[in-house]
């Protein structure tokens, strides 16, 4: 079963973003590739979450422009046959704050998460 985050798009003068921000605090895990080409695995918290992108509060150090993929733990019981236990997200850092204790980091996901809706398939180009 995927979790599917459906959200109203935003449209106000000073809020430049195009969905609405939940602001939840979500543990997830991330995932990506350092300068020197090791991989790494770390944990970190989602502060907000919308369709297209979250803020995720971490202690490494990432430079802008870094491409990772978030682990979302899902429930640790399936749900259902099809049931997934983890969400994985492809995102790439677009802004860092450092702040006191960590470091704050605007991620764009590869994908709007809404594009994961269940039943629904891609069609095929046809040649």
């Amino acid at each position: 079963m995927q979790r599917v985050l459906q959200m109203k798009a935003t449209k106000s003068g000073a809020e430049r973003r195009r969905w609405e921000r939940l602001p939840l605090a979500i543990p997830v895990f991330v995932r990506g590739i350092e300068p020197n080409g090791k991989q790494f695995i770390e944990f970190a918290t989602a502060l907000d979450i919308s369709v297209g992108g979250a803020l995720l509060a971490i202690q490494r150090h990432l430079p802008p422009g870094s491409k990772i993929m978030l682990e979302i733990p899902c429930t640790p019981v399936p749900l259902a046959k099809d049931s997934q236990q983890n969400q994985n997200l492809k995102a790439k850092l677009v802004r860092v704050t450092k702040g006191d204790d960590c470091h704050l980091l605007g991620l764009k996901f590869h994908r709007p998460m809404a594009s994961k809706v269940p039943g629904k398939k891609k069609k095929s180009a046809t040649v």
